[in-house]
């Protein structure tokens, strides 16, 4: 153990802070008794391409339907045609099979004062003053001597923000590329294409790209989004979902092969988010793939975050069309399992792992995890999981496969007896990982943080894969990402940490949200076209993580307050750090009272002369986070005296506290 610096050597444990004749709570953690492990794993996220969290999001791309692949061929798009010109602009289709079907043809008698087309974004698009732009396209001229493409960025009132032009076509399709420098700033851009001359040019893979991608890769992802990504400190990525694994249907569901391998030979299929609520319909809403496996495996890597994929195990999302494939068919689903895995881990001269080579990541990705389907219940999901373990755990048996719980149980139907039966199945096949989702009101949270506390221990492993509080109700338009909701969420991961024996891995859901795209709410991250904020239930998450610690401590609360129901509204958790050799104490006070405590390092030989205080609190429960005004509910930081293993401290209302002190155990 390192030495520990600046610290006060015990004698006794000295009371002297407190009066004897004043009352106050006392929380008393064991240092000397560490328990459990924590896993590197233990706080997480969770990423699915819902709120246009991929394209318009998180993967870079402004353009939206750039290869005119949607079902609408020109939807995004609209024609330009000023005084003078004359022309037409339609979608045809190659003669030869392709994943990518179809081009854009612009047959040109006069240009005039402008003809051509315009790109709306993905609710516009967000360009930045003195920052670069990469336009590229693929292009043939098959008909007329020449013709230039004049490329522009405009904002409103027709400002142009950039402009290039591309000249010297062939015949043949062929990538033209420009870079154009913004000259001011607008959120809500779009992208117009003029065509001078006359004769016809074909448009294909339309794109338009920030140079500052994150890392700077071209086909790269939005860099501030990653951040934000960065900055939680993950132990592990969960990707691509979430319900849109599952699909409508089967034959939208996702399948991991076609979204690697050259962006224009992936193939788009629509979200399934795009019709799923009334109140947020959403017909533009598709998947390009431009995130694919491969950039969602370098994600991880990135971010220093296992890598999590799910992945189909044969059924249609069960609130929705429930289609399965049969069991004599399953074959190809459990072969892409096996490839999945070949492709992440396996040698440069393996089929599959000379795929991951070529698309320049020669080494391993390490994946360890694999989620069989994602909320799938009853005894048709249970008889496909048992041919998926079978399968991979005689081919790879150090990789560990997670089994769905359906969903939460207060939402799907006969959910408790449901899941009474999947864990019932589990037991007799020792699952080693069994996934549970919680999306409830706060209050719920807030009187379960002993949720797992007595729950039955055997083979699994529990990974709460899903969670978050819901201010009005499941998926209502009108759930709010307020102060209380996180506080809630706090209180309920105190109790997953001290169940870290238990539970190993968690992460809350959704991730991702545009503000001008949502489809659920609430949301961790909220994000426009330019900016991005975190909610509080974003710090909330933050501050777990960046404070995991290596092992649980015990605490006792004496004293807490509670609710008219009797359930606590005070609430403890603490892990020791073995590299820093501290005890980190996570408190929430869940009342509108501030609370006096007096804490004790019981079993310390030592401990320092100060301990680092993180608070994250605000008076007002709805208070929230937005654009305007993103850090009104945020962590801040400060330093305490400590005199001794037993200490006071003053806990504010409606808050939750990180104290880290050094504590010398032996």
């Amino acid at each position: 153990m390192k030495r520990v610096s600046a610290i006060l050597v015990l004698c006794s444990l000295t009371w002297g802070l407190v009066a004897a004749s004043q009352a106050q709570m006392r929380i008393t953690v064991q240092t000397g008794r560490p328990g459990a492990a924590i896993r590197p794993t233990m706080w997480g996220i969770f990423f699915e391409d819902i709120n246009f969290g991929a394209d318009g999001g998180l993967y870079a791309e402004l353009v939206k339907n750039r290869s005119f692949e949607f079902p609408d061929g020109i939807m995004g798009w609209s024609r330009i045609l000023r005084e003078g010109s004359e022309g037409y602009i339609y979608i045809e289709r190659y003669p030869q099979e392709q994943v990518n079907a179809h081009f854009l043809r612009m047959r040109v008698g006069k240009t005039g004062q402008g003809f051509g087309l315009s790109n709306e974004g993905f609710r516009g698009m967000g360009i930045r003053e003195g920052k670069d732009y990469r336009f590229s396209v693929l292009a043939r001229l098959t008909d007329g001597a020449s013709m230039t493409l004049r490329v522009e960025l405009v904002g409103g009132g027709n400002r142009k923000l950039a402009e290039a032009k591309l000249e010297g076509f062939g015949s043949q399709w062929d990538e033209y590329t420009v870079v154009m420098h913004a000259q001011a700033t607008e959120p809500k851009a779009h992208l117009n294409l003029f065509v001078e001359g006359s004769g016809t040019l074909d448009l294909d893979m339309v794109s338009l790209f920030p140079v500052d991608t994150w890392k700077g890769r071209a086909n790269g992802l939005r860099a501030d989004l990653v951040q934000m990504l960065a900055d939680l400190k993950p132990g592990f990525l969960r990707f691509p979902g979430g319900c849109i694994v599952e699909g409508r249907s089967l034959d939208v569901r996702y399948q991991w092969k076609t979204t690697i391998g050259d962006p224009a030979e992936r193939k788009l299929i629509v979200n399934r988010w795009n019709t799923e609520f009334n109140h947020r319909l959403t017909p533009d809403y598709y998947q390009s793939f431009g995130l694919g496996f491969y950039e969602y495996f370098l994600l991880s890597e990135d971010i220093g975050a296992a890598p999590m994929p799910i992945l189909n195990c044969g059924m249609a999302c069960q609130f929705n069309t429930g289609e399965l494939a049969p069991m004599d068919e399953l074959g190809p689903y459990v072969q892409d399992a096996l490839d999945l895995i070949e492709f992440a881990n396996g040698p440069t001269n393996s089929e599959w792992g000379r795929k991951r080579a070529e698309m320049g990541h020669p080494e391993p990705f390490g994946l360890k995890l694999l989620g069989v389907g994602n909320e799938q219940w009853g005894p048709q999901y249970i008889e496909r999981y048992k041919v998926f373990v079978k399968a991979i755990k005689d081919k790879y048996p150090d990789i560990q496969l997670i089994a769905g719980t359906g969903s939460d149980a207060t939402i799907f139907p006969n959910g408790p007896q449901e899941i009474d039966y999947l864990w019932s199945q589990y037991r007799q096949l020792k699952a080693e990982i069994v996934d549970e989702h919680f999306y409830r009101r706060p209050d719920w949270f807030l009187d379960n943080t002993g949720f797992y506390d007595n729950y039955e221990r055997g083979d699994s492993e529990l990974f709460v894969g899903e969670y978050g509080a819901q201010s009005i109700g499941v998926a209502s338009p009108d759930n709010r990402n307020n102060w209380h909701c996180a506080l809630a969420e706090a209180a309920f991961m105190t109790g997953l940490e001290r169940n870290a024996d238990l539970v190993t891995m968690s992460c809350y859901a959704p991730l991702f949200c545009h503000v001008d795209g949502w489809q659920w709410k609430p949301d961790l991250i909220w994000f426009d076209n330019l900016r991005v904020f975190g909610t509080p239930n974003y710090y909330v998450q933050k501050l777990f993580s960046v404070h995991r610690g290596d092992r649980v401590l015990p605490v006792e609360v004496a004293d807490a307050a509670t609710a008219p129901n009797g359930k606590p509204r005070f609430y403890a958790s603490s892990v020791y750090d073995e590299t820093s050799n501290e005890m980190i104490l996570k408190v929430v006070n869940a009342t509108a009272e501030p609370v006096r405590a007096t804490i004790e390092a019981r079993g310390a030989k030592a401990v320092g002369l100060s301990a680092n205080v993180t608070v994250l609190a605000d008076d007002d429960l709805n208070s929230e986070n937005s654009f305007e005004t993103p850090k009104k509910v945020a962590p801040v930081d400060s330093r305490i005296p400590v005199r001794s293993a037993a200490f006071r401290y003053d806990f504010r209302p409606y808050s939750l506290t990180i104290i880290r002190l050094m504590c010398q155990t032996r």
